[in-house]
């Protein structure tokens, strides 16, 4: 993954890809990367949407463990056998140790805390509880100099916070949604922006390509043994329909709009790129609400305005938005 600022979440942005997207005298033009990107959002809406109609029959682990080696080999095919993904680095002894530790460590703890939180809680809230990754990213960078940017760090945390309060408030009522999904999602989301730091470290001694390609591989490799556990203890039902929507979070969430995903990384400024994970957990709700029935509840709705105000907040690039006298200059 290219380096990014710390703040800006790498979230699996990798340049690869390049021939998922139409090019204009060589660079996709603006109307059509958008128009990626809102589609990558598309594909991560089903993807999660899905995630959570596969882990209400399979064992979650194994769900995580199995998409994510099988993405891996992918990656690595298309590294190995095609220039789609560019030249590659070696691997040192000492990066492929990170790799392990740093990358497809980080990477399992995060997956299979995400997917036994879709086990208890509805999938648009995990993906809520996701999109605030940003707010806590701020927070991770401790404070700054500049009094501008601290004010707008913590008035960020605050309107972040509040959304994840105002989501995870009734599940402790005794009439409210389960706690444990709820709070599952919460971690989720740290766990998240956490992976996301060490991808930025790591990519500063491999392509962004090759650190998504081994930290999928090995995060699938280190999960498989407790997923094959899971499998025996409980079984797995070898459903056509699972099946078919795995192999969809395989290719489609996990290569196709990380892709997307990853192209208009190299042609816009990233904070303008971060700014379509607003409509992550949007996109998913509408999958969920269509094809799982989940209710859309007026708690979701209040939370989400919060959650994405706070991360435009922290995100955007406000000095040139606004007049230069309204702010002060960093």
């Amino acid at each position: 993954m290219p380096p990014v600022p710390a703040v800006k979440l790498n979230w699996f942005a990798s340049d690869y890809a390049l021939a998922l997207i139409p090019r204009v005298r060589g660079k996709p033009s603006n109307l059509v990367l958008a128009l990626s990107l809102v589609f990558a959002v598309f594909l991560w809406g089903g993807n999660n949407a899905g995630t959570k109609l596969i882990v209400g029959s399979w064992p979650p682990i194994w769900t995580g463990g199995s998409r994510f080696f099988c993405a891996g080999l992918v990656l690595l095919g298309l590294l190995r056998f095609t220039s789609w993904l560019g030249s590659s680095q070696p691997i040192t002894r000492g990066v492929s140790w990170q790799l392990w530790l740093r990358g497809g460590l980080s990477l399992a703890v995060y997956i299979t805390v995400f997917n036994w939180a879709l086990r208890f809680t509805a999938a648009s809230h995990v993906a809520l509880y996701l999109g605030a990754s940003p707010v806590w990213a701020l927070l991770w960078e401790g404070p700054h100099n500049r009094s501008w940017s601290t004010a707008r760090r913590y008035g960020a945390a605050i309107l972040g916070l509040s959304g994840v309060l105002v989501l995870f408030w009734p599940s402790l009522g005794a009439t409210g949604g389960n706690w444990r999904g709820e709070a599952l999602g919460l971690l989720a989301s740290v766990l998240w922006t956490n992976y996301g730091r060490q991808c930025r470290a790591l990519s500063a001694h491999i392509t962004g390509v090759q650190v998504s390609a081994h930290t999928m591989w090995r995060a699938g490799l280190l999960l498989l043994p407790l997923g094959l556990a899971e499998v025996a203890r409980t079984g797995i039902p070898l459903r056509l329909d699972l099946l078919l929507i795995q192999g969809y979070c395989i290719l489609a969430g996990s290569v196709v709009a990380f892709g997307i995903w990853s192209i208009a990384l190299r042609h816009w400024p990233t904070s303008q790129v971060l700014l379509f994970n607003n409509l992550i957990p949007l996109s998913t709700m509408s999958w969920a609400h269509f094809w799982l029935r989940e209710p859309i509840t007026s708690t979701f709705g209040v939370a989400m305005v919060l959650i994405v105000l706070g991360v435009l907040l922290g995100q955007a690039n406000w000095e040139k938005i606004l007049a230069p006298r309204s702010v002060p200059a960093e």
